[in-house]
């Protein structure tokens, strides 16, 4: 039997309902607009601009132009020119001897103003040997040279800090004391006996090595206390007295003379190297300066003026125009002391080594 049909003539199919477009619809948009979003978001990478105005979107097809980047503004650079100042130059040096009792009974200050000087002297070593401190060392002990007041090295140390420029002067080879506690160090006659010059005093021969081993060692033992300079007096082979009483041979070469006192300069001033405020100076004359050297001394005019910071001159005939010139002109005159026998005056650099009683 056939199927009966609608009355109306339509079938069964409903269709879509209203709901399901309008759907649709609002995805499509939300697509469109998601679309938009992420081509404005990989734009604005290339085309976000900043200023001090805020951030804008700077797009070529809007004619625009890129903003040019503000200048960084940095600090103005100030440039500072320091003066080099110029060097003070050292006063002149006006030296007395004073008694070694001075460094401890505080009567230093009062000689030296008395003596019109700037520069306290003090004999540290002796012309007789004795030592104007306590010693370490052996030989001074053997030879009963040391001082022995166990306070006196700390007075040294403490009279030394002060603002008086102190020199200790060390009358290295001449030596009554040490020769006689240790005969190997003096210098002989040809009968064997310790040598003795005009003053009746023995002498330690500097080609003994143990002898100039000696004298390096008091050397430093003065830069320990303090002292700003170290004076070398007698620091060569004596001139005077009974030379031709001497036993010439290997241990007195006058051939050598002039080596061997080269080297003990050399070696007391490698010594004090380790004490770079010290000063070391050396006693001279002034014939020795203006001829080059002295063939019976061994001392040269080279050698005093490479190893010595400052020569402290005996220049009997010699003027001291003539000293300094001789040592290398321009400059050499401050390097010199004329050592006078009484006190100078001025502004003229002066020593007096004949005032003291120790």
């Amino acid at each position: 039997m056939a199927r009966r049909g609608n009355r109306y003539g339509y079938g069964g199919y409903h269709g879509r309902s209203r709901g399901q477009g309008v759907l649709k619809v609002i995805i499509a948009v939300l697509a469109v607009v998601l679309l938009l979003v992420l081509g404005l978001f990989f734009l604005q990478e290339n085309h976000l601009a900043f200023s001090s105005d805020g951030a804008h979107l700077s797009l070529p097809f809007f004619g625009g132009e890129d903003p040019l980047p503000e200048p960084e503004v940095s600090e103005p650079v100030v440039v500072t020119t320091v003066p080099t100042p110029t060097p003070t130059p050292e006063p002149p040096m006006q030296a007395a001897l004073l008694p070694r009792s001075a460094l401890k009974d505080g009567t230093a200050p009062a000689l030296l103003a008395e003596a019109g000087g700037n520069t306290a002297v003090f004999d540290m070593k002796a012309d007789d040997g004795s030592l104007g401190y306590v010693s370490a060392l052996e030989v001074a002990k053997q030879a009963g040279a040391s001082a022995s007041d166990p306070e006196l090295n700390q007075a040294i140390q403490n009279w030394n800090a002060g603002n008086v420029y102190t020199v200790a002067r060390v009358s290295c080879f001449r030596d009554n004391k040490a020769p006689y506690a240790v005969p190997s160090l003096g210098i002989k006659t040809n009968s064997g006996y310790n040598w003795r010059d005009q003053e009746d005093l023995r002498w330690m021969n500097p080609t003994s090595e143990e002898a100039r081993a000696y004298v390096v060692d008091v050397c430093v033992e003065l830069a320990e206390l303090g002292f700003d300079e170290i004076l070398l007096d007698n620091s060569a082979y004596p001139t005077q007295g009974h030379l031709e009483y001497i036993k010439r041979g290997g241990n007195y070469d006058q051939s050598r003379f002039q080596e061997i006192i080269t080297a003990f300069y050399t070696q007391v001033e490698t010594a004090l190297a380790a004490y770079p405020d010290v000063k070391l100076s050396i006693r001279t004359g002034g014939d020795v300066l203006v001829s080059g050297q002295d063939a019976v001394s061994g001392q040269s005019a080279t050698a005093l003026a490479e190893h010595a910071d400052r020569l402290w001159v005996d220049l009997g005939e010699v003027s001291l125009a003539a000293a300094a010139e001789a040592l290398g002109g321009a400059g050499a005159e401050e390097k010199l002391v004329p050592i006078l026998g009484a006190a100078g005056g001025g502004n003229d650099s002066w020593a007096n080594l004949h005032t003291a009683e120790n």
